[in-house]
């Protein structure tokens, strides 16, 4: 397996987002290693008005305009955690959004931290940070590094389709949501 270089990345954000179905994510904790395959994305791009960056730089995004290949984490609904990989050149403020895993690795570690069924245990990003130990202490870590990666096994994942974006009040026209259609009952159920 290896690992995916900043290049990458550095690909256009829309095809970063489908390129990224299949490949494993990898989280090196504490308590051991979790790890699960990409299943549904998000792309958000610097216009887009859904995207945290489109209207400037703040502390809370910052991120974002950093170097691609790095982890972009935010909080949301107070204790709730979002994942997303930061695509494009430093300036441009574009990335993907993870929004479900199939579990692999560490699946007893992923269920003591988010006590659930197994198809449900990351159907969705603030899921599936929970049951990986994803923090903002990650945000801004580099995804080249050991601690927080994205692996490809080389795994098919057949067709994919493309759907509006969920969970978002402006933006919902774009069809930036991902998923192969033999994960479906992985992915966010709204």
């Amino acid at each position: 397996m290896e690992k995916l270089s900043r290049d990458f990345y550095l690909m256009d954000t829309l095809k970063v987002a489908v390129e990224l179905l299949g490949k494993i994510l990898v989280h090196r904790t504490g308590e051991g290693v979790v790890s699960g395959r990409i299943v549904e994305t998000e792309a958000y791009l610097r216009d887009d008005p859904a995207c945290h960056a489109s209207r400037g730089m703040t502390d809370r995004n910052a991120t974002m305009f950093g170097n691609a290949g790095h982890a972009y984490v935010y909080a949301t609904y107070g204790n709730q955690y979002c994942l997303n990989l930061v695509t494009q050149p430093i300036g441009v403020p574009e990335a993907v959004l993870i929004r479900a895993l199939v579990p692999l690795d560490g699946i007893e570690l992923m269920l003591r931290n988010r006590a659930t069924r197994l198809e449900n245990l990351c159907s969705g990003p603030a899921k599936l940070t929970q049951a990986m130990g994803i923090t903002l202490e990650l945000n801004g870590e580099d995804l080249i590094g050991e601690r927080l990666f994205v692996v490809d096994d080389g795994a098919d994942v057949g067709p994919v389709v493309s759907r509006p974006r969920i969970g978002i009040r402006v933006g919902t026209d774009k069809l930036w949501r991902f998923y192969p259609v033999q994960f479906a009952q992985w992915v966010s159920k709204r």
